[in-house]
This record gives C-alpha cells, structure tokens and sequence, in this order.
C-alpha cells in the first residue's frame, strides 16, 4: 500500500470490493428535481475520473456525465448509465473495482415540469423496452430494473426544499415510495438528504425524523459541494448497510464442555437466539444487546466485524460465582472462590499420587478378579548387607522387604426369602415385586416388612463379610506372604 495513502480508506474500498465481488454499481434513485444527476456528475469528479488511465475512456466518460440545472424543469427524462460501460480503475492506491452509476427517471414530485407534452404524458426511451413508455412508467419501472438488475449498491436522493421552487412537502409521498421500493427490493442502500445546510440543526433533526420513520441511514449532504471524504462516509454507511451473514459467540471452555441440556449452556443459546431475532444488517451489530438479566452471564461484547465477509464476532463473558457453583454441583464439592478451589485441587493431586496405582489394581479386579499394589520406592525398606559363605566362596546377601497389596474378587451371594403365609400371598407378593421393577425407582426401593429390598440386601452381604474375623484376616495375611515369598506358584488350599 502507498505509504501516502489513507489506511482508513483503503480497507473501505477492499471491503467494498469484497461484498460486491469487485463491481460497484451504484443505482440513484428518488424523486425527480432532488439532485441526482449533480450527485452522479459529482461523484464521477471526484471518484472516477481522476483513477481512469485511458484518456481517450476518461474523454469519452465526462462526455456521457448527465446535466443538471436549477429549477422545476426534469433534466433526466430516461435511465442512463454512466459511464455507458462499466469502468475498472484503481482505488484507495491499489484497489481495483468496476465502477459504474445508474442515473434513474425519478417519480412524479407535484410542481415539477418536462414530464408532459401538451395535455398528454410525455413518452420516453428505457434500456428495457425498444418503444417509448409513458414517463411515470418509466420512473417506477425504471427504479426496480435499476436496482434489482443493475446495481450492487443503492442511493436515493431526496431534498429539504432548500434549493429550487418546489415545496419541501410535494417531496414526501415520492420519497416514500422510493423507499419502501428499494427495501423490497433488498439491495443495500442510504439516503441521500441533499440540501444547501448539510451541517444546521434544523437540517439534522429532519435527517433524525427520517431515519425513525424508514429505519434507514440518513445522511444530509450538499451534492454540488460535495468532497472525497464525504463519498467515503456515504459508502462507509452503504457499507454498514449489508446483511450480516454470520455471527460467531465465543464462550469460556468451561461452558463448551457443558452438555447443551445445562442450564447454563441454556442461558447462553438463548441469550444467542435473542440477539440473532435482532440482527439484519452489519449496522446492527453496535446496537444489539443481549438480554443478561438474571443469568449467569455478566455481558455480551463485540470483539470483532468483518466488514468483508459480513461477519462478527462475540465473547460471552460469565460471572464468576457461576464458575465456582458449577463446578461445586460437578465435583460435589463446596466451592466459593479460588482459594477453596486451589485448595481442593492440591487434595486431590495429592490423593491421585497416593492412590494411583490403587486404581490400576482396582481395573485389574473388575477384569480377572484379582490385582496387585506394587509398592513406592519409598515404600521399600533395605536391611544392612550381610556376608555370606558359600561352597568356599563369600558374598553379600543384601535383603528388601516392602508391603504390597494383593485385591482379590469374591462374589458374595445372599438369599432373601420372607415367609408370609398362603400360596397366594406369595404369589402375590411375586406380583408386587414384579410391578415394582417397571417403576422409576426399580426394584431397590419395593418395601417388604418395612424394609426396603436394598437394606435387605445390603443386611445380608455386610452380615456375610463380618463373617471374616480377625483372625481368620491374619491368617489370609500370612498364607498370602507365604505364597508370595516361598512358593513357587502352586497352591493348596483345605477350609475347614
């Protein structure tokens, strides 16, 4: 890029280029005697025929400028397009873009004169009829082909009366018309307010009152003065005028691991959902806020928009309280701050090293019934070296000894049976117990006796396990040293 060159500018123009695939045409519009044809010729003075490097091009396209004069009479009395062919120069330095403006019949404003010849409407040429069509025709006809067919990009032209001999009010239905023409039409597109006070009070409150009424930009501007900084503002604003096309929320990581069905993954779609309701246009995006109140969300921010894409990008930023909360419901843990977390995590990094392998025996369990603690290193305990005499040699016997842990499987069988009468009692307790199994809390909770089956049970196996005395534990514990240290795999086992 030319270092002489505006930065601003340049990335305008690239991203113009951008959302109109390199070809800017801009489709003028509005009612007639407003100044659309001094905005064209202006446009082209300052924008266009400077950047054109052909000169025989740049002779032959201030030649097709539309003329423009003051008072009642209708200058334009049929589309033209100017240049009559689309023109690619270089813009912003190094930008190259095809450039061509649409210089269209306006509609009928009352007080204005040309459009009749005698008593009868005047007829005139179009681009899309080969016979001539009455001049109101041509006006509403020719904006719908100008836009929908021919432009990328909109402007409608409207005045305050501040110049010529027509009343500020015979421009209103007119106006009005354009408009709601041009948004069903879709195109991007701003209003021009032209006007001979671009920068007076009066001016800008009407430019207020008429963005509220059309929801559209309006800009107040003086078309036979008009300057390159202003052609920037008003493309910048035509710009802004693009359907946004995509928007991207970013969010903590620890709310994407949150299952969609979380309430606070939930807080956040919707939070989405409700801007997205709100979103038509690049514009938006500065405007739209989400609805945060009673969340866990603390705000919504714009982080980014691509202009050249349509694009724009959020980061949704959560209270802190919510954090710690969640994560207390997850580790069923009673987290406040980052203190108790802290806390917790040196716990539980300490556990994890402690239990470690535990957990590696407890796998070995579930899969064969049996598993083995090795022991740590500082676990093992080394005695003093011994010498040793041998067949007539020496040596040194050197002697460790260490605790290990041996899990074995041993599934526990235990019987309920409830004696309670009659053959069909039981049956019908079979029944009750049957239909118990279909409910939501299962069989465990089906009361018999005033117990449910799961104390039953339970009952039962802890009774077996208590079984195991003391000093049957010690012998389990010797006979498995024994195994481990003097055996040589076999074993014999006698329960008596």
């Amino acid at each position: 890029m030319d270092n002489n060159q505006n930065p601003k500018e340049f990335h305008l123009y690239s991203d113009i280029r951008e959302r109109t695939g390199g070809e800017i045409y801009i489709g003028v519009v509005g009612p007639v005697r407003t100044g659309k044809s001094t905005f064209i010729k202006r446009f082209m003075d300052l924008m266009v025929l400077p950047n054109m490097e052909d000169i025989h091009e740049r002779e032959r396209a201030t030649d097709e400028l539309p003329q423009s004069a003051a008072g009642k009479t209708i200058m334009t009395t049929e589309p033209k397009f100017v240049p009559k062919e689309a023109v690619e120069i270089k813009v912003a330095g190094e930008i190259s873009v095809k450039i061509r403006l649409i210089d269209c019949v306006g509609y009928m404003v009352d007080g204005a004169v040309g459009h009749l010849e005698g008593e009868t409407e005047r007829m005139v040429r179009t681009p899309w009829f080969s016979g001539e069509i009455p001049f109101t025709k041509a006006a509403e006809l020719g904006t719908h082909k100008v836009i929908h067919d021919h432009s990328t990009i909109g402007i409608v032209v409207t005045c305050d009366g501040s110049f010529g001999e027509i009343p500020v009010e015979n421009y209103e239905k007119p106006e009005e018309r354009t408009v709601e023409e041009l948004k069903h039409l879709g195109k991007p597109f701003v209003i021009l307010l032209n006007t001979t006070r671009p920068y007076s009070e009066q001016v800008r409150n009407r430019a207020e009152d008429m963005y509220h009424k059309y929801q559209i930009p309006v800009i107040p501007v003086n078309c036979e003065q008009l300057k390159k900084e202003d052609v920037n503002m008003i493309l910048e604003q035509v710009l802004l005028e693009f359907p946004l096309v995509e928007v991207e929320y970013r969010m903590p990581r620890w709310v994407e691991m949150l299952p969609l069905s979380h309430p606070v993954k939930q807080q956040v779609v919707e939070a989405a959902r409700s801007m997205m309701e709100q979103f038509r246009v690049l514009r938006d995006v500065g405007t739209v806020h989400a609805c945060v109140e009673e969340t866990c969300i603390s705000k919504v921010k714009l982080d980014q928009v691509a202009l050249s894409k349509g694009c724009a990008r959020y980061s949704v930023e959560m209270e802190e309280s919510c954090y710690y909360q969640m994560l207390s419901e997850m580790t069923g843990m009673e987290l406040k701050d980052e203190y108790d977390l802290m806390e917790q995590l040196r716990d539980l990094s300490q556990m994890q090293k402690k239990y470690g392998t535990v957990m590696k025996a407890m796998d070995m369990v579930r899969q064969k019934g049996y598993g083995m603690v090795l022991p740590e290193k500082e676990e093992i305990h080394m005695e003093d070296p011994v010498l040793i005499h041998q067949s007539g040699k020496f040596g040194v016997k050197l002697k460790a000894e260490s605790p290990s842990v041996h899990m074995i499987r041993a599934n526990i069988e235990t019987e309920i049976a409830p004696i309670v009468g009659s053959e069909e009692q039981a049956r019908d307790l079979i029944q009750y117990i049957q239909d118990g199994k279909r409910q939501e809390e299962g069989i465990w909770q089906i009361n018999i006796f005033g117990k449910t089956i799961e104390e039953l049970v339970e009952d039962g196996i802890r009774s077996k396990l208590y079984q195991i005395g003391e000093e049957s534990q010690v012998k389990l514990q010797e006979t498995m040293q024994k195994i481990v240290n003097d055996s040589n795999g076999g074993l014999v086992c006698i329960i008596i």
